[in-house]
């Protein structure tokens, strides 16, 4: 099991960047498919990037591909999201969530067994 931590939201200005962290605790962090999604008032919660246990593989929604970078580092037991170019409407409460699904990284939210609790990302225009 793992416990997730998501740091790193605020208000930005429309073009501005943020990196979202996700702090893991446990052992077995390396093993599992990290992903991050997000959810706005009154909308369902979408799939935003996955990145497989090694870091190899990664995939994006369409709507930040280009902008957005996963990354992970298995020694810190830390995912990461890197938003560039940001837009109002990428505002939402991004949550970071883990994985038993291998390679290749699952994009539906039942895929995902562990969640953290979510961090407010603010884009003004």
């Amino acid at each position: 099991q793992v416990q997730l931590v998501e740091s790193g939201g605020g208000l930005v200005q429309a073009g501005g960047s943020l990196r979202l962290s996700c702090a893991a605790s446990g052992r077995t962090f390396s093993s599992y498919t990290m992903g991050w999604f997000r959810q706005a008032p009154g909308k369902e919660r979408e799939f935003v990037a996955a990145i497989n246990w090694s870091g190899s593989i990664t995939k994006y929604s369409d709507s930040v591909k280009g902008r957005f970078t996963i990354s992970r580092d298995n020694a810190k037991n830390t995912v990461y999201l890197q938003m560039n170019s940001l837009k109002p409407e990428d505002t939402a409460v991004y949550s970071c969530a883990g994985s038993c699904t291998p390679s290749p990284p699952p994009s539906p939210p039942g895929e995902y067994a562990y969640w953290g609790q979510g961090t407010q990302v603010t884009v003004s225009s």
